[in-house]
């Protein structure tokens, strides 16, 4: 295959950039008219379809760093990295059928406001604030992350690239609440969509042909284990930190499943979540799989497979679609994660402390305010980052994150699945399992020999605070049981979860009384769409004529049709 890859950036490129982050703006402003209430805000007035948030739930599970470092796994190891990808799968089941319905049912307005029916005012406080600075600081690590990636591999400046992309994922997400992030999500998803689709038929030719590139793996890249780095322990201990993330410490994915109307959209929205790794993993990996057939990397080149496949196999115009489409990725996550930390912020902390009275109009005036703070601290800590020369930070924070999984999530994983466990226990839980989670990550040196084996320090900070959290908040609530006051309040908090949506006064009420406005995304996800489809009919100008160049013209006029057909069933929108 000719290398039509450019190592720069051309007109085409920087009118796809342009246009897509001007739609994204769009969506933000479209929706700035239709957030009248808090739980419209940081909700969705309850009334995201299950699509919707399935896609949104998708792509804020993952950033630019699964690109950059499950495709360096896939590059070396094969097969290992599809693997490692694809197990948020089991984070999302379990979620879906334990979880889920429970959520929904709470009625709540943000992930952790059930803490203090089920437990405490001082537990839900404790988890608030201690999410918040850990979401800040992750959120400037997905910045910097961004901003290695494509200033190193594509040519951007790493300052114009963190500043830029914060500010716009920001100021939709300000602008427009939970809809706009839900909405921009599955703009995103189609973006990222294209330029694998794309990709992977590429990365065949360029392999030689699909019998040539399936021809030539060797029995190794087929292994879902890499011992010593990646044994079996390692393989399982990843498993129980994502079932742990996905099912309690990760705020912006609850937020997916209590926005549904109802708990049957919380089983489709996990189904769906469940087919798009299935399906998506395999297909964002595949390129970077097959990169050793025609690319030849230094081991220092590893974390740049996907920037410099996109480069060598991509024509001026497409390269900006695959940029895009990284931005994609961790806007994502980072306007999710804004959202839901103004939503802990406006609800846990100002509305229970400081204004009890507040109106709706109020407490989306704070939200936004609340979602400036969160951006701009996020941002003003990706530059400080980028001064310090951010890679040595990327291991500590996610060391650091071993540290809070496990005390975080155990007390609201039992919490709402059990009455068994007191709110003492719950608190013993959290500070003693976190105290050993601080002393561990001084005391243990990078590697811990074990008998014949290295085991990371990451792998002992999950397993010793998730073995002391269980132990604790078991045998704590044994010595401190809840007293009469405590069980009739969790037992009233526990009746409310065996409770259907729709069966509560509450659930009639809380749309009137959040000034919700009926709205439907059909219409505006349809005419973005056709933007989408538009922008890439634009690219066949720069494009010469071979396999991008058809694949862009039937993606670009099959989204335009879908798109069309969309305006058309919706007809005018209701104001």
């Amino acid at each position: 295959m000719e290398n039509i890859g450019h190592g720069s950036l051309g007109t085409a490129d920087y009118i796809v950039l342009v246009g897509y982050f001007v739609l994204m703006l769009g969506i933000g402003i479209y929706f700035y008219k239709y957030m009248k209430g808090m739980s419209d805000y940081f909700s969705g007035g309850n009334r995201i379809p299950w699509w919707l948030s399935g896609a949104s739930y998708y792509m804020s599970s993952f950033s630019v760093f699964a690109f950059v470092s499950f495709s360096a796994i896939a590059y070396k190891y094969g097969i290992f990295g599809v693997v490692l990808m694809t197990d948020t799968v089991v984070g999302v089941i379990f979620s879906m059928y334990f979880m889920a319905n429970k959520w929904r049912r709470a009625r709540i307005n943000s992930p952790v406001e059930y803490l203090e029916e089920r437990f405490s005012p001082m537990l839900r406080q404790i988890i608030s604030w201690q999410g918040i600075p850990l979401r800040v600081i992750d959120d400037a690590m997905k910045l910097v992350a961004i901003g290695l990636f494509i200033s190193a591999g594509l040519g951007f400046s790493l300052e114009q690239t963190v500043l830029w992309s914060g500010l716009i994922m920001l100021t939709y997400t300000m602008l427009g609440g939970l809809w706009a992030v839900t909405v921009t999500d599955f703009i995103q998803f189609i973006v990222m969509a294209i330029a694998v689709i794309i990709l992977v038929p590429l990365s065949i030719n360029e392999s030689g042909g699909f019998v040539a590139a399936f021809s030539n793996i060797t029995p190794d890249r087929l292994n879902i284990l890499h011992p010593p780095e990646y044994d079996w322990f390692y393989f399982l201990t990843n498993f129980v930190f994502v079932i742990l993330a996905t099912s309690s410490v990760s705020w912006s994915l609850i937020q997916r499943f209590y926005s549904v109307p109802n708990e049957r959209e919380t089983r489709k929205l996990g189904w769906f979540v469940v087919v798009l790794f299935l399906i998506g993993a395999p297909l964002i990996m595949l390129p970077a799989f097959l990169a050793p057939n025609f690319l030849t990397l230094a081991p220092e080149q590893d974390g740049m497979i996907y920037a410099l496949i996109t480069v060598k196999l991509l024509p001026t115009g497409l390269i900006g679609l695959v940029i895009a489409a990284m931005f994609a990725a961790t806007m994502s996550m980072l306007s999710s994660d804004y959202n839901v930390a103004a939503n802990v912020l406006t609800n846990d902390v100002y509305l229970r402390h400081i204004n009890k009275n507040a109106s709706q109009k109020q407490l989306v005036f704070v939200g936004r305010l609340m979602t400036i703070i969160v951006g701009l601290v996020s941002l003003g800590i990706a530059f400080f980052m980028l001064e310090l020369g951010g890679e040595g930070l990327f291991r500590g924070m996610m060391q650091l994150f071993g540290i809070f999984t496990a005390p975080v999530a155990i007390p609201m994983i039992f919490g709402i699945l059990t009455k068994k466990v007191s709110k003492n226990g719950a608190v013993l839980s959290f500070f003693i399992s976190f105290s050993l989670g601080i002393i561990l990550f001084f005391a243990l040196p990078d590697t811990v020999l074990l008998g014949a084996s290295e085991i990371k320090r990451e792998v002992f900070l999950i397993w010793g605070t998730l073995v002391t959290s269980i132990i604790t908040i078991l045998v704590g609530s044994k010595i401190y049981p809840a007293d009469e006051e405590e069980r009739k309040r969790v037992d009233n908090f526990m009746k409310r979860l065996e409770t259907p949506i729709g069966e509560l006064e509450e659930d009639n009420l809380t749309k009137e009384e959040s000034g919700s406005v009926a709205m439907s995304p059909f219409r505006v996800v349809s005419v973005s769409i056709i933007f989408i489809g538009l922008l890439l009919l634009n690219i066949l100008f720069f494009i010469p004529v071979g396999i991008a160049f058809y694949m862009n013209f039937v993606l670009g006029v099959l989204l335009i049709l879908v798109g069309v057909i969309g305006v058309i069933k919706t007809g005018k929108p209701k104001e």
